[in-house]
């Protein structure tokens, strides 16, 4: 027994130095990781339910699209998150699996049963308490000392049984400074790889996001030896701005939901923070490993799988981002696309540019898909068109055949 003692400790040691190792070399190669919650958080959203082979198709999107981690579910509150657990395991296969626990044992070790089976570097915990005073005085009922000691207590015991482990402080935007920080100095003490910052209610601004970080960095002395992950919400549709000022501050890891979906406002959109680094590399100076090309399609998956129409106007996903009515802006574009566009939809995968016909199109414009249907017109009849699509009602939509009937009453008057 005394020699299985020390082996078990000798390999802890082990482990627990390339643990190290590789959360050093995470901090120091500037690049931040991606991790995805549209599983557990995005779901949360009122009326976007997933089915558990539901969640398996998003999971295996998001492995294919590269992002680093799943939060996949909460196993200790529903069962068909413990199947969809299952069903990912084993077949999802690069990104590290995470499930959600309070800081309450019988949920890690719910957690450690869902996950079983995945290498053990592939496998996490994310543990959560509220720190804030309206959750410590009306939610738990507990003293600070008290929620203390439920952090070292859960997290301790999450790291027996798990190499990944992370904590976040529920409601940190909303918690006393002193305190926050004490609280993450106390959860890396006793084994937290990851300590996260949620703006649980989605109150924050780029400068004050910024200057949570900062004071982080400045008074938890220990942070060198975890990763520091923020989680924003989009109460005041600032949620991508403030993920990306956190970035800038250092941020190794941002948590986000494909199209924003979650609770209230939504979530920090990955795809939209995904384009805002790559577009913006001499700000940011980081690199990730997203594939930027199968973002368009993940936008539209989860679209189709919650039931969650994407407003038209939504950045990478909508349908309207790489289309337009207006003749000026249709002109430009068929001269050259980067004109009036950030980015090709190429970039994100999607399929290409959509002139649409309408009031507001000019000649050009009509003049290029009359040409495409097989259609060169005389500049009377050209005119005669371009009459008819600004008389037309504005409900209707000017499509292809419609066009062609106007061709035909085009060509008779004249």
């Amino acid at each position: 027994m005394a020699l299985f003692g020390f082996f078990k400790k000798a390999r802890k040691r082990v482990t627990g130095v390339v643990k190290q190792a590789i959360i050093q070399r995470h901090k120091n190669s500037g690049t931040v990781l991606f991790s995805d919650t549209t599983l557990r958080d995005g779901e949360q959203m009122p009326g976007a339910t997933l089915d558990p082979e539901d969640k398996l198709r998003i999971a295996l999107a998001l492995e294919e699209a590269g992002v680093h981690s799943i939060d996949a579910g909460f196993p200790a509150s529903s069962e068909a998150d413990v199947e969809a657990i299952r069903r990912m395991i084993g077949v999802v296969k690069k990104p590290v699996l995470t499930a959600l626990c309070r800081t309450v044992r019988g949920d890690v070790d719910a957690a450690d049963a869902a996950l079983d089976g995945n290498p053990p570097h592939k496998r996490g915990v994310s543990l959560f308490c509220g720190t804030s005073p309206l959750h410590r005085q009306h939610k738990l009922q507990k003293s600070q000392a008290e929620i203390l000691e439920l952090i070292r207590s859960s997290v301790g015991y999450a790291s027996e049984k798990f190499e990944i482990v992370a904590f976040s402080p529920e409601d940190a935007s909303r918690t006393e400074i002193d305190y926050l920080c004490q609280c993450y100095r106390e959860a890396i003490d006793v084994g937290a790889t990851t300590i996260g910052f949620p703006d649980t209610v989605g109150i924050l601004t780029p400068e004050k996001a910024r200057d949570f970080i900062r004071t982080i960095q400045d008074n938890v002395p220990n942070l060198s030896k975890a990763l520091l992950a923020v989680h924003f919400h989009n109460d005041l549709g600032l949620a991508v701005a403030n993920t990306l000022a956190c970035v800038a501050e250092g941020a190794n890891v941002v948590q986000c939901t494909i199209n924003g979906i979650g609770e209230r406002a939504g979530n920090a959109s990955l795809e939209e923070v995904a384009i805002a680094l790559a577009l913006h590399p001499e700000q940011y100076g980081v690199d990730f490993k997203l594939d930027l090309t199968k973002l368009h399609g993940l936008c539209q998956l989860v679209a189709e799988l919650t039931g969650l129409c994407l407003a038209k106007n939504k950045p990478v996903g909508g349908e309207n981002i790489f289309a337009t009515e207006a003749g000026i802006h249709q002109d430009g574009l068929l001269k050259n696309p980067d004109t009036y566009l950030p980015y090709r939809p190429e970039r994100v995968g999607a399929s290409g540019l959509t002139l649409v016909i309408g009031r507001h199109s000019g000649r050009r414009a009509v003049a290029h898909r009359l040409q495409e249907l097989g259609h060169e017109l005389t500049e009377d009849q050209l005119n005669a068109v371009m009459q008819t699509i600004k008389q037309a009602p504005k409900s209707q939509r000017i499509t292809n055949e419609l066009l062609k009937q106007f061709v035909r009453q085009a060509t008779k008057a004249t």
